[in-house]
């Protein structure tokens, strides 16, 4: 469809999302939000990961505030917890994400960044929290993932002051992996995906759905849910043809 905000491309076992509203910057709208949410509901069969980036010289520079304004204080937490469940389907759901950013990665759009696994960032790239300086507050998951990155401290006077930090600096806080040279976000985030497509299905998911959690973890909860969590990956063929491909000397073929 013409007006449809998440450009949606499959190249093989990749599917690339772009969000595709440059007039606003990449803009988070109701309308964007349920396109994502649509497709890391019931993503292509054929793909085992995802990149995310934005056209326009930027990656998502958060919530549409023209919307926003229309907004009662009851629809506003609805509206808030729908956010919550989206960033979940991409932090939690079948697929790797891989996000390649430049330029405005604000508010709602550090949000999803934060939800993906591997952050790749180009020169451009500006990280920034500036809800209260709009008399607003973060609603789509900030005070959690972002916060579990740089401390709650940090997060604390990044938001206070409006602090704004760099890919270089992102790199050293967590905020990315990678810090790149422009224009060159796209090509690693299409090798890593590469890689990463290469890996077991059910590793993946593990790893994607296992660890944070474990993170929230007493020690030895931890370590229980680690066990279970290597019990289940070995009764996959995938760990069958691993250890085959380990004692041929060749790559693994993974489903």
């Amino acid at each position: 469809m013409a007006d449809e905000m998440l450009k949606i491309a499959l190249d093989g076992d990749i599917a690339t999302l772009t969000i595709d509203r440059p007039d606003k910057r990449n803009a988070m709208c109701d309308q964007l939000v349920n396109e994502i949410d649509a497709f890391f509901s019931n993503p292509p069969e054929q793909a085992k990961v995802a990149i995310l980036t934005g056209t326009g010289g930027h990656f998502c520079s958060g919530l549409d505030l023209e919307e926003h304004t229309a907004r009662s204080g009851e629809d506003t937490l609805y509206h808030s917890r729908h956010w919550h469940s989206v960033m979940d389907k991409i932090q939690f759901g079948r697929l790797p994400v891989v996000s390649a950013m430049y330029g405005a990665v604000i508010g709602g759009g550090l949000e999803i960044a934060a939800a993906t696994h591997v952050r790749i960032a180009e020169p451009s790239t500006m990280f920034q929290l500036p809800e209260g300086r709009r008399g607003i507050f973060v609603g789509g998951g900030a005070t959690v993932r972002v916060g579990r990155i740089l401390g709650a401290d940090r997060m604390t006077e990044m938001m206070l002051t409006g602090r704004k930090y760099s890919a270089d600096e992102g790199l050293a806080l967590g905020l990315c992996h990678y810090s790149v040279g422009e224009g060159e976000s796209m090509a690693l985030a299409r090798e890593l995906a590469g890689k990463i497509a290469r890996n077991a299905p059910m590793s993946n998911y593990l790893m994607m759905n296992a660890i944070s959690r474990i993170d929230d973890m007493s020690k030895a909860d931890g370590l229980f849910a680690e066990s279970l969590c290597a019990a289940l990956s070995v009764t996959t063929p995938d760990a069958a043809e691993g250890l085959r491909a380990f004692l041929d000397k060749r790559a693994p073929r993974f489903r």
